[in-house]
């Protein structure tokens, strides 16, 4: 497969933003948007993103059974927190038994969300193994009995989606059962499907296939297809949308600590000129807003271990990433990340461009 990602002066933004979208009745401002992460997405995440640019966010994926029966601890109730500014956002659902997800995403509904999505795509082992994720795309009944079951649950105007893998490896049975399930979505109520370019077995090895994101949108014509897979810089979300005619882009591991992609790709879509990575005092005012947002919500406890795994992925945008991200990795309450603030990012400077920092890091761990 041939992907290009072109430099801004080849990018045509006319074509690559020239309409807006909506996801059932709800409007999207503009065609990206930050998918749901296991362990990352929470409330303070997606605030952050949509004040940086992100039209639309998903919580976390959240397993039925959990969501079901949340109770009333505080850690857990903030897994569902959804704050004012952040709407419209959406809450993920992966499970295995049809019967569990209706109450779930009536959970959501009730906690706020304005969108229910549906996990098919998580390629994570253990997940496999409980017969959750990406495992049910070679489960095209069960998938749409799923689907059906959560459309009739939720009210009219709250809209159902899907996150696919476009198979569940190379076999012309898994590119089957990805066709019956996108269909039968559709036809049982989906509002819009957002599609990885791998395979379930490909996990996160080699590269998205954009050209099957494009056949996609192609199949669907008027329905709504955001695609997924290999957005890590605010170029490579634009060409998705040139390349691929896709309705919108799901920006996922790209996001962690690197909120400016958001900002940066409406700046390509707008036809400006690129923007520069984020200064060194740039980085540190988001860094102070996403440790009051993470305090906010959880605690200076648990923010300071929830806090450093987006640190370090912080640290890839300052010129000293390997000392930044050592200090960070230390960090357990707010004089810590303050110290490191004071140490790193007192004088201001250019940032780092960390487009090619790519590491392991899945959307999904098994959910919780």
């Amino acid at each position: 497969m041939v992907r290009h990602v072109p430099g801004a002066h080849v990018i045509t933004p006319q074509k690559a933003g020239s309409h807006l979208f909506s996801i059932g009745g709800v409007a999207i401002a503009s065609p990206v948007v930050q998918a749901a992460l296991s362990g990352y997405s929470d409330r303070a995440m997606r605030v952050l993103a949509r004040r940086h640019g992100a039209a639309y966010s998903l919580g976390e994926v959240l397993l039925d059974q959990f969501v079901a029966a949340v109770g009333t601890n505080r850690r857990n109730l903030a897994r569902l927190a959804v704050a004012d500014e952040e709407h419209p956002v959406g809450g993920q659902l992966m499970g295995s038994n049809p019967d569990d997800f209706p109450p779930a995403a009536q959970r959501l509904v009730a906690e706020g969300y304005d969108v229910i999505d549906i996990n098919f795509g998580c390629p994570v082992k253990k997940v496999l193994g409980r017969c959750r994720g990406g495992y049910l795309l070679s489960q095209p009944a069960t998938a749409l009995e799923i689907v059906a079951k959560v459309r009739e649950a939720v009210p009219p105007h709250v809209p159902v989606t899907l996150k696919m893998r476009r198979g569940l490896d190379d076999t012309p049975e898994s590119l089957d059962n990805f066709w019956t399930i996108f269909d039968g979505a559709f036809a049982r109520g989906a509002a819009a499907i957002t599609v990885h370019g791998r395979t379930v077995k490909q996990k996160y090895v080699g590269p998205s296939n954009w050209e099957f994101l494009a056949a996609v949108k192609r199949h669907a014509g008027e329905k709504i297809v955001i695609g997924s897979g290999d957005l890590f810089s605010a170029e490579a979300c634009v060409a998705m949308l040139d390349q691929t005619g896709v309705d919108g882009v799901s920006v996922a591991r790209g996001a962690i600590g690197n909120p400016w992609i958001f900002r940066q790709t409406l700046a390509l879509l707008a036809g400006e000129p690129p923007l520069p990575p984020p200064t060194i005092h740039e980085q540190r005012d988001v860094l102070r807003e996403h440790w009051a947002l993470s305090m906010e919500l959880h605690g200076e406890q648990v923010a300071g271990r929830s806090m450093r795994k987006f640190a370090i992925k912080y640290a890839r945008v300052h010129p000293e990433p390997l000392a930044v991200r050592d200090a960070f990795i230390g960090v357990k309450v707010n004089a810590d990340w303050q110290a490191v603030l004071d140490r790193f990012y007192a004088t201001d400077g250019p940032g780092r461009d960390p487009a090619d920092d790519v590491d392991e890091v899945s959307d999904c761990d098994g959910g919780s």
